[in-house]
């Protein structure tokens, strides 16, 4: 295969992931669709860059797509404010979706759809037990879950109280409709897991249409195979998923489902990185807003003088692995060191100065003397710097 490695972050770089996606597709890879899927309930952070780089570059690298879906399959926690902030996150990076901009709301009347065939097929029942009570009856690692009272109601019946939640006949919480897959499957998300919750909550994009939304886990094997994305690209905590994503796409009968793959995600030591603790900072004023610079936003790094190349550079030198690690926050400051050591000016700061008199000098003579604006790059030029009788110099000084 030609060697098209660009600097696009992680795309280019040797690792697991190229491994699988070139068994997948062979001599084609041209074939694939990734899609960097963030959920609009916040800015993204470096965490994110790191799967942004990765999904937008394995495409570059290999000459296929990426696509841009929002996930907003959660109205509680989303604002239009937080869509329009991560399309400029990603622009910044140096990123394009092109025509590729998708919501999962888009899909909202094809999951339904899909979820009346399931119940048709007799793999999905309304269960009217609360929250509380579905925990309970999980089950453990080591116990199998107890079977829900309502897990043998009839397909008719299941399609008339799936329409009526619809309809918006039962509260928030009242009724769900959950997967019948096994409750003693060892693997606790197989175990009759809900994939639709009442939640009457106005939608930023689909306003009071729907008072019935699907469960993430749910929503998005069916977007990736709606898109025909060839490799769903996720975070670690979605490994023990893949078993019930594999299972809807496999029910619904997709001729290519998408296939799932994992990575470790990037952690910062001593730094704040959940968007969830960071939402929380705002929101009490704790910090100033989304792009405070003490914060590892993209928007924060972005203003503390940050480049969209340091931040490439981050997140390759990281790597992409199946270990959870932390990496030192010195490691990002070196990558803009880096970036910048040869396209910047470097000027001079003297701090607590202490004032120098040269006895054996001219009074009133200034000679100038020219320093380069960058030792290691002539092209930036050079600038004069003044010498006379009076002179300020650091504190300290070697010769």
């Amino acid at each position: 295969m030609e060697d098209n490695n660009k600097e696009n972050g992680l795309g280019g770089t040797g690792n697991f992931i190229h491994s699988l996606i070139q068994e997948d597709l062979g001599d084609d890879c041209s074939k694939i669709i990734t899609r960097f899927p963030p959920e609009p309930n916040g800015y993204l952070h470096i965490g994110h860059a790191k799967s942004v780089c990765l999904n937008f570059g394995l495409a570059e690298y290999y000459g296929g797509k990426c696509n841009l879906r929002f996930d907003d399959t959660n109205p509680a926690k989303e604002d239009t404010e937080f869509v329009e902030s991560i399309k400029n996150d990603i622009k910044w990076l140096g990123f394009d979706w092109e025509d590729r901009l998708f919501f999962a709301s888009s899909y909202f009347e094809q999951m339904y759809d899909f979820a009346v065939e399931l119940i048709k097929k007799g793999l999905a029942f309304v269960c009217d037990m609360n929250a509380e009570e579905i925990r309970q009856a999980r089950g453990t690692l080591t116990e199998p879950g107890k079977e829900s009272p309502y897990r043998n109601r009839s397909v008719e019946e299941n399609l008339d109280l799936f329409q009526r939640m619809r309809n918006g006949e039962f509260g928030d919480g009242e009724k769900t409709l959950r997967a019948k897959i096994d409750m003693a499957s060892p693997n606790i998300n197989m175990r009759d897991p809900v994939i639709y919750r009442i939640a009457h909550i106005h939608h930023h994009s689909t306003g009071d249409k729907w008072c019935i939304y699907p469960m993430y886990d749910f929503a998005h094997p069916i977007e990736d195979a709606i898109e025909g994305v060839t490799h769903s690209i996720c975070t670690l905590e979605f490994e023990d998923h893949r078993p019930l994503y594999d299972w809807v796409v496999r029910e619904l009968e997709y001729q290519y489902p998408p296939k799932q793959i994992e990575f470790a995600k990037l952690y910062l030591t001593n730094v704040v990185t959940g968007k969830r603790y960071i939402k929380r900072l705002v929101e009490e004023g704790i910090v100033d807003g989304w792009d405070d610079p003490r914060l590892v936003s993209i928007a924060a790094l972005r203003r503390r003088g940050f480049t969209p190349e340091s931040i490439k550079m981050f997140v390759e030198l990281c790597g992409v692995s199946k270990a959870n690690s932390s990496v030192d926050y010195a490691m990002l400051e070196y990558c803009i060191r880096e970036d910048l050591k040869l396209k910047r000016s470097r000027v001079m700061a003297i701090l607590d100065p202490v004032k120098l008199i040269i006895d054996n000098y001219p009074e009133g003579q200034i000679e100038e003397l020219e320093a380069p604006n960058n030792m290691e790059n002539e092209t930036l030029g050079t600038r004069k710097v003044p010498l006379a009788k009076n002179c300020t110099l650091r504190e300290k000084i070697s010769w």
